[in-house]
């Protein structure tokens, strides 16, 4: 997006306050702070084999028999897993009857928290960015 697309938009979301976030009674500065605070969720659209090689409880992983090990060190060898889709199906059906703290983290994990700006444009903004917004 160009500049004057993504200041433009800024402008419109200041306006409509769709959230009710109170932008017309906020500084830039307030503003700013609010657009890039972490308070809204989406679903990732992929994770690396570490992450989820990280959500998996060691007690989990010793109840799993060699061939499941196997199966699963394969999966997290991997950096395109998607959390959504087969590859979240194979890991929790490797995983269930373990327990489930893997499968509670793994489903914790597939969820980011990310800014209104970042979930709106991909990006933090600066207070020049609302600025120039409102000066439109």
């Amino acid at each position: 997006m160009s500049d004057i697309v993504i200041i433009t938009a800024i402008k419109a979301e200041l306006d409509a306050d769709t959230l009710v976030r109170g932008y017309a009674g906020m500084t830039d500065e307030e503003a700013t702070d609010d657009l890039n605070t972490a308070y809204r969720s989406r679903n990732r659209t992929s994770m690396t084999g570490k992450e989820v090689k990280d959500a998996i409880d060691t007690g989990e992983w010793d109840s799993r028999s060699a061939a499941q090990r196997q199966e699963l060190l394969a999966m997290v060898a991997r950096d395109d897993l998607d959390p959504f889709g087969i590859d979240a199906h194979i890991l929790t059906e490797a995983m269930t009857g373990a327990g489930g703290v893997t499968v509670a983290a793994l489903a914790a994990a597939r969820v980011e928290t990310i800014s209104r700006a970042q979930e709106l444009w991909g990006m933090d903004l600066v207070v020049g960015d609302i600025q120039h917004a409102r000066s439109l």
